[in-house]
């Protein structure tokens, strides 16, 4: 029989779970952010400036930045990939206690052997890059601007486990529309960031940064490039940065895109949260949605439950890389399973040189427990709430609903949560790193999302 205290253990273990992750970008929370702050001010006491980075001399210089990692430190990964110990292998059949033996393996195989990343190098070296010190750190950023004097600046913001790496694809079609389907009006000048403590940005010294500060950052940069009119997109980590920024209204920022939208409605979140049966008369996406985020938070929140509360103690995926791939397979069910067919052979969406480009960053710049961070400082400022729960944000926002997203969130939900909804979408196919997986659709999506605020 089971006992009272084994139920609530279980629930306490659950909500945990949820509120670790992100509790963290309520109203709420997000009200007490900007209480004492205007629209496009600077944070009067910055928690960036308090990273001990120290500035450049020349204050807010743009300073060009070349990517370059020695022949030492790819022959060091391949040594550790080659000598890494495994783990008996699982005891089940499924995924249910994680990334599989047999999928890291076969990872491990390529990545210590054919696998070659001097040809990401390449592409990472064609592209314009930068370096900027904003309250006191260094930011890393890609700077393409379109031949179209017309065209509309984007700022792009990556998650975890994601990186510049993500965006790549989509670079060029979005400046340079005529080249790929598109027409001369539909062009951006596309700005990418690397997100504090991830990829080539500096690492914080000190506690501090979250979607708050990251979200003036943005502005600030923007800023320094001369755009006095612009957009913002973004999913996952980069959702939350973006729609902070659309609550702190910089000025000229015109509206935003998300493909991981925080739409569920206050009655959903509080019966997730419980652990009970849905509401009733949910229609057919809204059940759908509900059965993706009641998965999510069930078996999928091992990785931030982790990161919110304890990030230091992951040393282990930075002295393993293959430790390190397999941390950051186990982000959602849905895009572990197209990687993991990836690497047998059947490609779809993404490629094993994708997927490796993307680890080898985060192992080359030592970035694993850095980038963990974001979820620790973010969790600390958390007064109650879910990831995707509504924020209240009133300027234009576009929503695209990928199908293998964490949750594919309803038409309904977003007409509620965003009162100046100007597009929504549901593509026919795409995940969590939809710009990565599916550039295509991606660009025609961020077109489409917009064209009326041109």
């Amino acid at each position: 029989m089971e006992r009272p205290e084994d139920r609530s253990r279980r629930f306490f273990l659950k909500t945990s779970s949820m509120l670790g992750l992100a509790a963290t970008f309520s109203p709420a929370t997000l009200g007490e952010a900007f209480a004492h702050s205007k629209p496009g001010a600077p944070l009067e006491e910055s928690a960036m400036a308090k990273s001990g980075a120290t500035p450049a001399a020349d204050g807010t210089a743009i300073r060009p930045f070349h990517v370059n990692f020695p022949e030492s430190e790819l022959a060091d990964l391949r040594r550790r990939v080659n000598a890494t110990k495994w783990p008996d292998r699982e005891t089940v059949s499924g995924v249910s206690q994680g990334v599989q033996l047999e999928t890291t393996q076969k990872l491990a195989r390529y990545w210590g052997t054919d696998y070659d990343w001097r040809k990401c190098q390449l592409r990472l070296t064609a592209l314009p890059q930068f370096m900027t010190n904003i309250d006191g750190l260094d930011i890393h950023f890609i700077h393409v601007r379109s031949k179209n004097s017309n065209a509309l600046p984007v700022i792009i913001t990556h998650g975890w486990p994601g990186s510049i790496i993500e965006q790549m694809k989509v670079i060029d079609p979005l400046t340079n529309p005529t080249a790929h389907g598109g027409n001369a009006s539909d062009a951006f000048d596309v700005v990418i960031p690397s997100l504090p403590g991830y990829g080539f940005s500096a690492k914080p010294t000190a506690a501090g940064w979250t979607p708050v500060s990251i979200a003036r950052a943005w502005a600030t940069l923007m800023q320094r490039l001369g755009y006095t009119r612009y957009v913002a997109q973004g999913g996952d980590w980069g959702n939350a940065v973006s729609e902070v920024m659309a609550l702190q209204q910089p000025p000229g920022l015109l509206g935003i895109h998300t493909n991981m939208a925080a739409t569920v409605p206050p009655e959903v979140s509080k019966a997730l949260s419980a652990g009970g049966p849905p509401p009733a008369g949910l229609s057919a996406d809204e059940k759908h949605a509900w059965d993706q985020l009641d998965d999510f938070y069930k078996n999928g929140l091992g990785y931030a439950q982790e990161m919110s509360n304890r990030p230091q103690t992951l040393y282990g995926i930075a002295d393993s890389p293959v430790g390190l791939a397999a941390w950051m397979l186990d982000h959602d069910i849905r895009s572990y399973e197209m990687i993991s067919r990836a690497f047998d052979g059947k490609m779809e969406g993404l490629t094993r040189d994708d997927v490796l480009d993307n680890v080898t960053l985060y192992w080359l710049t030592n970035t694993a427990v850095s980038s963990a961070r974001l979820y620790w400082d973010t969790a600390r400022i958390s007064t109650g709430g879910g990831f995707f729960d509504v924020r209240g944000v009133t300027i234009p926002v576009a929503v695209s609903a990928f199908p293998d997203e964490i949750y594919a969130a309803p038409k309904s939900w977003a007409e509620r949560a965003y009162p100046k909804l100007i597009y929504y979408n549901r593509p026919p196919k795409g995940g969590h790193f939809a710009a990565w997986e599916q550039p295509q659709l991606f660009t025609a999506e961020l077109r489409a999302a917009f064209r009326s605020l041109r």
